[in-house]
């Protein structure tokens, strides 16, 4: 590995030729291009393996949520992949040979803003989602027009329902519309708050499995 020196090229991402550029811990650098092993992975690396696949294909239909309000993106990591780390890291489990998601530890957002107090999400007729939520609108860095978004994954079929803007942090309530496919099905319910200036989100709260009516 050799680190780049801001000369009239500077640094480069990608592949050229037998060298790969990339930063890492902040730095410009290059290294070449391993070798490929015939050693056979080992049960921790396939492992692995199957964590990183479970995790990039739930993840991706929240890429535009979390490349704005997860985590900081500083350094060399940028938000998306501190999603990856955390999710891999801390919701996905090994279960009969396979990795399983832990919906109740996945976070949708991650930041710094006052988060919902004692949410709940019921279901009610003609497939929706009632969200409530307590007043906290003087606790920390809250604000009573914080807007409250709704992220709805639905197991059975793999997808994602995301509702935006669906109410402010005064409001204590909110109910979103599901589509017909999800009538009869269990869904996991999952919230955020983020500021009006869209700059500041709080840590998602899951809200549990909800039948939908």
């Amino acid at each position: 590995m050799a680190r780049i020196s801001k000369g009239i090229l500077g640094g480069f991402s990608g592949k050229v030729g037998t060298v790969v550029g990339a930063v890492w811990r902040g730095q410009d650098i290059i290294r070449s291009i391993p070798k490929p092993s015939s050693r056979p992975a080992s049960d921790k690396q396939l492992a692995q393996q199957m964590k990183f696949k479970l995790v990039i294909t739930f993840l991706q239909p929240l890429k535009n949520i979390q490349t704005r309000y997860f985590g900081s993106g500083s350094g060399s990591k940028s938000r998306i992949n501190l999603a990856v780390s955390y999710t891999i890291g801390e919701a996905v489990e090994i279960m009969n040979d396979e990795a399983v998601l832990i919906f109740s530890k996945v976070l949708i957002t991650k930041g710094d803003l006052a988060g919902f107090q004692n949410g709940l999400a019921t279901a009610e007729a003609a497939q929706k989602v009632k969200f409530t939520w307590e007043d906290n609108s003087a606790q920390g860095n809250a604000n009573a027009k914080d807007v409250a978004n709704a992220v709805i994954f639905v197991p059975e079929s793999g997808l994602f329902e995301i509702y935006e803007n669906i109410g402010e942090r005064d409001d204590l309530t909110a109910t979103v519309t599901l589509p017909t496919y999800c009538a009869g099905l269990d869904v996991e319910a999952y919230v955020y708050f983020r500021n009006e200036a869209e700059t500041l989100a709080c840590n998602s709260s899951y809200l549990g499995t909800v039948t939908v009516l």
